[in-house]
């Protein structure tokens, strides 16, 4: 309160009640697979296809999908996702390790930032400074068939460790091609001595790069499982996603081992994530009708987080461009995976991504063109198909979670009402916390109240829920009958919220009937 000393108005800005709760992101994908180059096993942030190709690569390998379903998902609506490039780095029986280029450029010890064939293609050029002999400029190029790009300049570089410009500081910093850290040692460190002042007067190509085993998810050698480097039944930790703020999608483009994508289901569950799992390749038709959702082997999904992941069938014709854009099968998930961020910018999370709204881009048809009868025998067994339609094309035409099998009864049957439940979740997890250490009475009671409510009075309004008024919509209980003073006394509130979701129309009857004319 201000003190008053002279007559007059006084305006005081009071503190507000209200606490806007914003929804997170719906379609933040990450994709798993081997790459070319680019940063290993850690999630790198891409928002576009030509990011991809910046730092992947682009379309590189035909026996790694990972490139393609990247490609399919942004061709399909996707807009933000995160990659993690697999290499071969460790000899296991007769894997081939992928190693870094590297090369003594006159007293420079330098390496590619990461291993590949792709860093055999760097070109280093060091020019000595004439009026500084601590100072010199490096110039680092790509040499690919004999045509030279230029990457990357820097001038004024120096070789004394105090000066803001020192060479292993300014590199390893700003590079995005090379790097002062040896890889070869753990964890990788830059060289304990100062360089001495390099004398190069021309360039000089590094050397050494190999990629290593190309890792195929397909692959039943077991290269591609054993370098996820998974803890089996541990999946409260998956290192290299561990330290995303978010994440929605999950695509291991081809894999279809059952115990791996199990431990990936647990981990969704844990971060509040969605599992889009491929139909391995050699399924068919009959053989899923038999035998409901497997992966290779023939082995069946199982446990309790079956609801936090989906399951497509068949795989996708489309052009690849390695081989003249000849057409070639596919997993669905990089198609899938678009087509749930196109739904979810265009309708939101709340509406199944299914339809003849959710045509297939980029595609020349399917591996099974499957009829009424045969869709039949799959949905209720939780086999989300995709379907050819003659005026709509290729369509994905299903919405079940794998929870989604009818025998299940799941309340998480379906794939819109389990994703709009996680994205619940989530916006409420961080829209909540600055409660935390609030005095916890009803005051506070009544602030979450307004502030939960306004959220999903928002959504309400957008259509997301069922019901025609905010009471059969949903609610907000935050009060003494579900705060007794023992729980408060422990310090905790609790906070229930409830909402009505909607069904997606899954089967449309038309009943027709003839009447009696009149004359």
């Amino acid at each position: 309160m201000s003190a008053f000393t002279y007559p007059g108005v006084y305006i005081e800005e009071l503190q507000s009640a209200q606490h806007t709760i914003t929804g997170v992101a719906t379609s933040i994908a990450v994709f798993i697979g081997w790459a070319p180059q680019g940063p290993v096993q850690e999630a790198t942030l891409v928002q576009s296809w030509s990011d991809y190709q910046a730092l992947f690569g682009g379309i590189s390998n035909s026996a790694s999908y990972l490139s393609y379903a990247v490609n399919q998902f942004f061709g399909n609506g996707g807009t933000q996702a995160y990659i993690v490039r697999l290499v071969a780095d460790t000899n296991t029986g007769a894997t081939q390790v992928a190693k870094t280029a590297t090369k003594a450029v006159s007293t420079l010890t330098l390496w590619a930032s990461n291993p590949g064939l792709w860093g055999n293609n760097l070109s280093i050029s060091v020019t000595p400074s004439k009026s500084d002999a601590t100072k010199f400029s490096l110039l680092v190029q790509l040499v690919v068939n004999g045509q030279t790009s230029t990457l990357e300049s820097y001038s004024n570089l120096s070789v004394v460790p105090t000066d803001p410009q020192y060479v292993v500081t300014v590199i390893d910093s700003d590079s995005n091609y090379i790097t002062f850290l040896d890889p070869t040692t753990t964890p990788a460190s830059p060289p304990s001595t100062a360089p001495s002042l390099p004398s190069l007067a021309t360039s000089v190509m590094l050397a050494g790069g190999l990629d290593g085993d190309v890792l195929d998810p397909t692959d039943t050698s077991g290269k591609f499982i054993a370098t996820l480097n998974l803890t089996s039944g541990n999946a409260t930790t998956i290192p290299w996603l561990d330290p995303l703020p978010i994440f929605n999608l999950v695509c291991i483009p081809g894999e279809s081992d059952v115990t791996t994508l199990e431990i990936f289901q647990a981990y969704c569950n844990l971060r509040r994530a969605f599992l889009i799992i491929d139909a391995p390749q050699s399924s068919t038709i009959s053989g899923l009708a038999t035998s409901g959702p497997v992966g290779n082997g023939g082995t069946g999904f199982s446990g309790q987080y079956l609801s936090n992941s989906a399951y497509y069938f068949p795989w996708v014709l489309a052009p690849d461009p390695l081989v003249g854009n000849r057409s070639r099968l596919f997993p669905p998930c990089g198609f899938v995976a678009g087509i749930y961020a196109a739904t979810d910018a265009d309708r939101g999370v709340w509406k199944a991504p299914a339809g003849i709204q959710a045509s297939l881009g980029g595609v020349l048809g399917l591996q099974y063109n499957l009829s009424d009868a045969q869709n039949g025998s799959l949905n209720p067994q939780a086999i989300n198909c995709l379907r050819q339609f003659r005026v709509y094309g290729e369509v994905v035409w299903g919405a079940r979670t794998l929870a989604g099998n009818d025998e299940m009864g799941s309340q998480w049957k379906y794939v819109p009402i389990r994703r709009l439940a996680l994205f619940l979740e989530s916006s409420l997890y961080d829209g909540t916390q600055w409660v935390v250490f609030e005095p916890n009475d009803e005051t506070l009671w009544g602030q979450i109240r307004l502030n939960v409510g306004t959220f999903l009075q928002g959504l309400f309004l957008q259509g997301a829920f069922a019901g025609t008024s905010p009471q059969q919509a949903y609610f907000v209980k935050c009060d003494a009958e579900n705060n007794p003073a023992p729980s408060v006394a422990l310090g905790v509130v609790n906070i229930l919220v409830g909402f009505a979701p909607l069904y997606p129309a899954e089967f449309v009857v038309i009943q027709i009937q003839q009447i009696v004319g009149q004359n």
